[in-house]
């Protein structure tokens, strides 16, 4: 029998950086966690503990914050592009080098009618996500969100399904529909002014959510997805994860009273799990992007 290593990676993961821009009194806070991947020769490491070709990850944790000093954070995209070039490029045992970036947005403070130069809230659970992927001759970038909770109290139905011995969920006409939104987008190129694209595919993700008259979450999904590939000319391809978070009309005729779809239990866990990807027709091959 022989014994072979097989696909590797490694790298420093969850470096939490928060990054001040200071011009003046007003201040820009950029808040990350950046985590990095490295596959290529590193099989002397794993047979023999040969660590000649291994760039340790303390390295790699230091690199995030001296790139974030040494020029503009900027969008989470290009310092993913940076950081990803930087190690595909100047190390020759790195083939790969994957660069994923969760961004969580901060809001000014407002202080009597006018936003706080330098004080910020959370924006909450909600994060932006970006994905840069770079050999030493190419870079994907993905970009997305997760945690984003949307909710409509109508507009949903779930009807016509089969049922069989184990069926207890009764069918509706009007339910409230709430779900835990984690999507992600590649574009076909790089040169793209992410910021605009992130707004436009979120935009759309929460219209397309609230306008479309539901007749299941995988038909809302379909719609949001479609809706972002329209919104923004630059996304080929976006992949959703709808959580379904069921919410339970409860029966209180026992206390006498009637419930019309007024009064709800929201239950956490266990939850429906929708996935699907949308795509344009024409669009470019994905590469190592995912």
């Amino acid at each position: 029998m022989t014994i072979i290593l097989g696909d590797n990676q490694y790298g420093k993961a969850e470096t939490h950086l928060v990054r001040v821009t200071r011009n003046g009194e007003s201040h820009e806070i950029k808040d990350l966690v950046v985590s990095i991947a490295l596959a290529g020769d590193f099989e002397a490491s794993h047979i023999a503990g040969d660590n000649t070709k291994v760039v340790p990850t303390d390295t790699q944790k230091n690199t995030v914050f001296a790139f974030a000093k040494e020029a503009p954070v900027g969008e989470s995209e290009e310092f993913g592009i940076r950081l990803a070039r930087h190690f595909a490029a100047g190390f020759e045992s790195v083939r790969r080098a994957r660069v994923t970036i969760e961004e969580h947005e901060w809001s000014r403070v407002g202080v009597g009618g006018r936003p706080h130069p330098h004080a910020f809230a959370s924006a909450g659970a909600e994060k932006r996500l970006a994905m840069v992927t770079s050999t030493k001759d190419a870079a994907w970038v993905v970009s997305g969100l997760r945690d984003l909770v949307l909710l409509k109290s109508t507009g949903s139905e779930f009807w016509g399904y089969p049922k069989d011995r184990y069926t207890t969920l009764e069918e509706t006409r009007d339910r409230v529909l709430s779900t835990g939104v984690f999507a992600r987008w590649r574009c076909g190129r790089l040169d793209v002014d992410w910021a605009m694209a992130f707004t436009r595919a979120r935009t759309a993700l929460i219209e397309a959510f609230a306008a479309k008259h539901s007749l299941a979450l995988q038909q809302t999904l379909y719609a949001m997805g479609s809706a972002a590939l329209e919104a923004c000319s630059d996304i080929a391809e976006i992949r959703l994860s709808l959580t379904n978070r069921h919410h339970f009309a409860v029966d209180l005729r026992p206390f006498g009273l009637d419930n019309e779809n007024e009064v709800f239990y929201a239950s956490d866990r266990p939850y429906g799990l929708i996935e699907g990807t949308v795509t344009r027709d024409d669009a470019p091959e994905p590469g190592l992007a995912w």
